[in-house]
């Protein structure tokens, strides 16, 4: 994919141009919801004044709606500060004035001056190694999310219902031209937790997730993040996919998606 060499290109101060490297699978015109978190959490870390010494713990998003491939705005506010402490909200909306159609708010905490005690229960998930590319289910378009980052199953697969294990690799940068950073890496992946764990039809079934929570107590370390799903439905059709993210080191946190699951 040489066209784009990225998910977005840089148009100017908060201003992005989507390509089709950030396509999802089930709309030519909508993007994966993975690349823009990740552009918001992006978002989060260079806003103008943000402190060196803190890091995103935790980041909540609502989708409001679809997000269209084409020219987008973002805009940051700080809605609280302290000396430990801080929650910023970023919101992303198509250019020229539109409502927003993600918002994000996330926890950053202040970074220990000195280090102390690590504690990291959970074992530490066996790495991809020599474990082949996954395919991933069909989709009818050859550009997209599914051509952008690389997935390679450890337990489960895209096309397999039931709890999956998955490692993940972006092969572009989130921004054309610039540095891939590690907050880049886990949530351009963390938001395909209910993808990976399917427990249901895709062809048969819509589950699909309107927000995304993504605790980190570390952030990854390496171009790989593992993202080990579980999904659980309710009869009344709303449904939860709970995933563990990881890196090669060990567990970095956590992520969630409300499920809104209905009959084709």
């Amino acid at each position: 994919m040489d066209a784009e060499d990225g998910f977005y290109e840089r148009l100017g101060e908060g201003r992005f141009l989507a390509t089709e490297a950030t396509r999802g699978p089930w709309d030519p015109d909508a993007q994966h919801a993975g690349p823009p978190a990740a552009l918001l959490g992006r978002a989060v870390e260079e806003r103008p004044g943000a402190r060196d010494d803190m890091r995103v713990a935790r980041i909540t998003y609502e989708i409001l709606r679809p997000v269209p491939i084409g020219e987008l705005e973002v805009t940051t506010s700080v809605l609280r500060a302290g000396r430990g402490t801080e929650l910023v909200e970023a919101a992303l909306a198509p250019a020229g004035g539109a409502a927003p159609v993600m918002l994000a708010r996330a926890l950053r905490i202040r970074v220990a001056a000195e280090p102390v005690p690590a504690v990291v229960p959970g074992a530490v998930v066996a790495p991809p190694g020599e474990v082949g590319v996954t395919p991933f289910f069909p989709v009818p378009w050859e550009t997209g999310y599914h051509s952008s980052v690389e997935a390679r199953f450890t337990e489960g697969a895209f096309t397999e219902p039931g709890p999956g294990t998955c490692w993940m690799r972006m092969r572009l940068p989130l921004v054309a031209g610039e540095e891939i950073r590690p907050l880049d890496r886990v949530l351009v992946a963390a938001d395909s937790g209910n993808g990976i764990s399917a427990v249901m039809d895709f062809g048969r079934f819509v589950f699909v997730n309107g927000d995304l929570t993504v605790h980190l107590h570390r952030h990854p370390v390496g171009e790989w993040v593992c993202v080990e799903s579980r999904t659980s439905v309710d009869a009344g059709g709303i449904g939860l996919a709970d995933a563990r993210l990881h890196d090669e080191k060990g567990p970095i946190g956590r992520g969630a998606q409300s499920l809104f699951v209905a009959p084709r």
